[in-house]
């Protein structure tokens, strides 16, 4: 009988230790990859506002006392990468919101769908929204039935939508990333257009040329094409008046050349105010920064201040700025979720303006 017990005690002591090593191994497996988890969300400024759904070019805005984002939603349709940016191929808006800052963010779901315009073809790029007149604007670039992108808006009586399209795209826009921008004074001012996919280069006179540049005007030391600007009618659906070039220029008063990459505008426009000053933001594209121009109106002409950004992981670099409770934001996107270059991912970081007007560094990868 006692044998009989010895024997079963040594097998559950080797049961045990079994048990036990086995634990051991897999803490140690967990903990392994609990640490590259870290280690990978260490490398990043800061970390992704919304992981349930892929999301890009935010454009932020406080509205009614609460952080309202609007931004690109993407997807993955399939469609192999190219220079045209076929491969982003979204086809709705998600509205996101945040109380304050780093707070929760919720996800008031699909808004504006590309089937509910009458006019459109597809990829609903990167929109903006404003607010006037008791009513909620949102402006898109979608391209049409005949492949050009065209710049339309919807409207709401709430912030998170959902929106009604308009049936017909703004009369005389063109081109991509419309951003809306409302002065002191109540005049409204949308900033639009991109290189490359974004079409602008396929644009002259007004007119569309369906066989132009893939890329850009192809003349390398002439000024650059650059962004338009446009003030908007009293009832926020129209263009008031022509469409401008916003013209960007270097220290010695010269407009940046098209072979200026480091410099020259590419898309992602952008324009908030400070000190009294009008600051063009945008992205140089296939450089992959953010810079800023400076001018003493909002038609500009802008002096080009620099470098305030630099590249995220990923193709594309796209942002919005504004002011919180007395602190300044860029909202921002990079590939940290998905390290594909079409399924983005939301985020924000505080930025600072130096005591020369300039805008302060801010490096989105940790060195």
């Amino acid at each position: 009988m006692m044998k009989n017990i010895k024997k079963v005690s040594g097998l559950a002591l080797i049961v045990a230790l079994a048990v036990t090593s086995s634990c051991q191994q897999n803490a140690k497996k967990t903990s392994t990859a609990e640490t590259a988890d870290t280690s990978k969300k260490s490398k990043y400024l800061s970390q992704p506002l919304i992981s349930e759904i892929y999301t890009a070019d935010p454009s932020a805005h406080v509205f009614n006392g609460k952080i309202y984002i609007y931004p690109s939603h993407d997807i993955d349709a399939g469609i192999p990468e190219n220079d045209n940016g076929d491969h982003f191929a979204m086809n709705d808006y998600h509205i996101l919101s945040m109380d304050s800052i780093n707070g929760k963010v919720n996800d008031h779901g699909v808004a504006l769908s590309v089937k509910d315009i009458p006019w459109a073809g597809r990829q609903l790029w990167a929109p903006d929204a404003a607010f006037k007149n008791g009513t909620y604007y949102l402006y898109f670039p979608v391209k049409d039935k005949q492949d050009v992108f065209r710049i339309g808006v919807a409207t709401a009586k709430d912030p998170a939508g959902p929106f009604k399209a308009e049936p017909k795209p703004i009369e005389g826009s063109y081109s991509i990333d419309p951003a809306v921008f409302t002065d002191a004074d109540g005049s409204t001012y949308m900033y639009f257009g991109g290189i490359w996919g974004g079409q602008l280069q396929r644009w002259n006179n007004g007119k569309y040329d369906a066989n132009g540049s893939k890329t850009d005007s192809q003349k390398e030391n002439e000024p650059a094409l650059t962004a338009k600007v446009a003030k908007l009618s009293k009832d926020m659906l129209t263009f008031d008046g022509a469409v401008k070039d916003v013209v960007i220029l270097d220290q010695n008063g010269k407009p940046l050349l098209t072979k200026d990459h480091d410099r020259r505008f590419f898309e992602g426009a952008w324009m908030h105010k400070y000190n009294g000053k009008y600051y063009f933001t945008y992205s140089t594209g296939d450089t992959h920064f953010l810079a800023s121009a400076i001018g003493d109106s909002p038609y500009g002409p802008f002096k080009y201040q620099g470098t305030f950004m630099n590249p995220v992981q990923g193709w594309t670099t796209h942002h919005s700025i504004i002011e919180v409770k007395g602190k300044w934001y860029i909202f921002y996107h990079d590939t940290q979720l998905s390290d594909k270059t079409h399924l983005r991912n939301v985020k924000v970081t505080e930025l600072t303006h130096n005591a020369d007007g300039t805008i302060a560094l801010i490096e989105p990868m940790k060195k």
